[in-house]
This record gives C-alpha cells, sequence and structure tokens, in this order.
C-alpha cells in the first residue's frame, strides 16, 4: 500500500494564514493586557495615523519596528500594552469634505453644522476603518479592546485636564504669535505642512521719506502690500550708510504713519538696499525685532486672505489684488523707485495649495523654561500645584 503524499502549495499564501492567526489572535484576546496581573509592564501608545486616507509604506516600517519590541518584551514576561488608535486630522479631513462638496456643487454652509458633523463621523468611520483593517492584516499585536480615537470623550476630556494642569503649573499661558496661515483653508498649518517653492517674482523698491524732510531711505521687498503694516524701518548697527539715520523717523507712504529708524543685527546688509521695512504681524524676523524694540503689531489681513480695516482705502481687496492696486498708489504718488525680476522661496500651504500667510493670532504658548523635568514631573504627579502662568518669557506654540 502506497502512502498518499499531501500536495503542498508552491507559494507561500498570505492571505489565508494571516487572516486565519489574526482571528485566533483576536478570538483568545492573545494581546489583551490585564492591570491585575502586576509585575513589571512596558507599553507603546501607537503614534495614531490620521483618518485622512489609508496607511502606507512608513506607517508599516514603524508598526513592524513597534511590533518587534512589544513582541520581545512579552517574550521577556513583562505585562505588556500596545494601545492602538487613530487621530482625528480635524482640519485636513475638513478639507477633503470640502472638496467632496464642491465636486456635487455644494458647500458646507449649504449641508449646515449637524449634517456636516454627520458627514464627517461617516468619513471617519470609512477611513479609520481601512486603517485598522490594514493594521489588522499587518498582524500588529496590538489590544484591540482598547482601541481609542483622539475625539472619544475619554480622551477629549483628557487633553483638557492636562492643559488645565499645564496652565496651574504655570507651564502654558495664551499670547498672540505668529502662526503660518492658509487662506484657502482658513486653518493654521504646521512648519511641515509649509512647501518652500521657488518662483520668479520682483523686487519692489520704494522711498519712505524722513519725517524731518531732510532726505528719505530706500526699501526693498517682495510682498509690498504688507507696507501698510509697518512700524518701523530696520538698518545693521554696523552698516555705516545708515548709521547717521538711526533714531530718526519716516512718514510711511499711503497710511501717512510716523515710524521709527531703528538698529538691529538681524538687518541683513546685503539684501536689496540693507534698509529693511519692518511688519511684525506678518514676518518671522519682524516678529523678533518687533518685540525686541517694542513695537507695534498691527494685523492687515483677514482670515480667508483679503486685507482689513487697518489697510485703509484697500480694505477687503485680495492680497494680491491689494499687491497691484499698492504698487500703483505708490508709483502715482511718487514713491516707487523700481522694480527687479527676483527668485526668491514663497511658503505654500500643503492644504490649500496657495502662497500662505504668516498670521499674527492669539495661540496656546509652552514655556521653554522652566526645564523639562518639572513636564515630565508633572505627567508622574497628579497633585496641582499653584504657580503664576505669566512667570518667565521664552516660549513656544503648540498648535
Amino acid at each position: 500500500m502506497t502512502a498518499t503524499l499531501p500536495t503542498l502549495p508552491t507559494q507561500y499564501e498570505p492571505k489565508a494564514t494571516e487572516a486565519k492567526w489574526q482571528q485566533f489572535w483576536e478570538e483568545r484576546q492573545v494581546f489583551k493586557a490585564n492591570p491585575d496581573l502586576g509585575g513589571e509592564t512596558y507599553c507603546i501608545v501607537i503614534p495614531p495615523p490620521n483618518v485622512t486616507g489609508s496607511l502606507h509604506m512608513g506607517h508599516a516600517f514603524e508598526s513592524a519596528l513597534i511590533d518587534t519590541l512589544i513582541r520581545f518584551h512579552r517574550m521577556l514576561g513583562k505585562n505588556t500594552l500596545w494601545l492602538p488608535g487613530t487621530d482625528h486630522a480635524s482640519i485636513a479631513v475638513s478639507t477633503i469634505l470640502d472638496n467632496q462638496l464642491k465636486a456635487e456643487g455644494k458647500s458646507r454652509y449649504d449641508l449646515g453644522r449637524e449634517k456636516y458633523l454627520d458627514r464627517a463621523w461617516q468619513w471617519k468611520a470609512e477611513s479609520g476603518g481601512t486603517i485598522v483593517n490594514q493594521l489588522r492584516r499587518l498582524g500588529v499585536s496590538v489590544d484591540w479592546s482598547r482601541e481609542r480615537f483622539t475625539m472619544d470623550e475619554g480622551l477629549s476630556k483628557a487633553v483638557r485636564e492636562a492643559f488645565v494642569r499645564l496652565y496651574e503649573e504655570g507651564l502654558i499661558y495664551r499670547g498672540n504669535y505668529l502662526v503660518n496661515w492658509c487662506p484657502e483653508s482658513q486653518s493654521a498649518v504646521s512648519d511641515l505642512e509649509v512647501d518652500k517653492k521657488e518662483v520668479d517674482g520682483h523686487l519692489w523698491h520704494f522711498r519712505y521719506p524722513l519725517t524731518d524732510g531732510t532726505g528719505y531711505v530706500e526699501v526693498a521687498t517682495t510682498r509690498p502690500e504688507t507696507m501698510l503694516g509697518d512700524t518701523a524701518v530696520a538698518v545693521n548697527p554696523n552698516d555705516t550708510r545708515y548709521q547717521s539715520f538711526i533714531g530718526k523717523t519716516v512718514t510711511l507712504p499711503i497710511m501717512g504713519r510716523e515710524i521709527p529708524i531703528i538698529a538691529d543685527e538681524l538687518v541683513d546688509r546685503e539684501f536689496g538696499t540693507g534698509c529693511v521695512k519692518v511688519t511684525p504681524a506678518h514676518d518671522l524676523n519682524d516678529f523678533e525685532m518687533g518685540n525686541r524694540h517694542n513695537l507695534p503689531f498691527i494685523n492687515i489681513l483677514n482670515k480667508d486672505g483679503t486685507l482689513n480695516e487697518n489697510a485703509g482705502d484697500f480694505a477687503l481687496q485680495d492680497r494680491f489684488v491689494a499687491r497691484k492696486n499698492v504698487v500703483r498708489r505708490l508709483e502715482e504718488e511718487g514713491y516707487l523707485v523700481k522694480i527687479e525680476s527676483y527668485r526668491h522661496t514663497v511658503p505654500c500651504s500643503d492644504r490649500g495649495k496657495l502662497p500662505s500667510n504668516h498670521f499674527y493670532q492669539l495661540n496656546g504658548l509652552s514655556k521653554s523654561n522652566p526645564s523639562r523635568k518639572k513636564l515630565y514631573s508633572l505627567s508622574t504627579n497628579t497633585t496641582r500645584r499653584n504657580s503664576s502662568p505669566n512667570a518667565g518669557r521664552k516660549f513656544i506654540a503648540i498648535g
């Protein structure tokens, strides 16, 4: 009698094998963490992917690395938890929904708040489900019974609690700061969401007359419309061409505002004429100079990219329309010197695909002093302590 050997497949079929073991693990809750077991613990919270689509190779690589660590420490006998979840990415999701509605000939205002939110939750269910299924296909050893979403009620309460504690510890406060602003999506965007694009533009040269009538200074800029928000002119203190001008004032064309000529080492003597206009509310370097020299901060922009009432005659004009009109007015009034072709870098929002602006608005700020040890102790100590939220001046923006 001859034994019949089973026929083995010539190639590995991952679909059948991986699906089988994933179901086996989940049904038996193999990776479920149990806080009552005691012993040494080891926990990783998944860097939550945004519910804006599907996972890519970067997510797969990251998950493989984390899974290796989790399984290694689990085999060492530690009480191990890998906590899964997804992130809301609300602004990015809003952009996706707006584009969908635009294709349907509608807008968010046609739907109204409640229906728009319903559609957002529908998108989360579809996209979030895709992401979860992808993670399951990867076979990651997470505790699916603890899956979270960053807009869950419990997590929202945790965020509020964290901010209250940080505020009461004097580690965060509210203050005005510059953000990258996308007029198309009308939202702040992080530095990572701003693309630097080389463009062929122009460098406009203007004369700002000295208030005492003895002459003028010449400035150059790539954004002439921002001159409506100028609150100073700056020169490098080591630039011998302008040392006699420091401390004098000029009269800002069009606006008629008297502004000082200041000395600051941040000024690049080789850029333009070496004499720069200072708009603290719309440029990072100018923001720094504005703080150092206690200059006024005049915001001339609305959130949709039009100019506001601080722009005088140019209020409600689109920023690019206003640019042309400001140049025309300066030329008519005899302040335009010349226009040069100039290749330079323009920041563009990855969301709106349009040039972004620096926008001066109220933000949550985190102090860089005191040290990180205090931040760590706050996360491990539930005792609340009172201290002045206004102590110290160094800060960073926190979204």
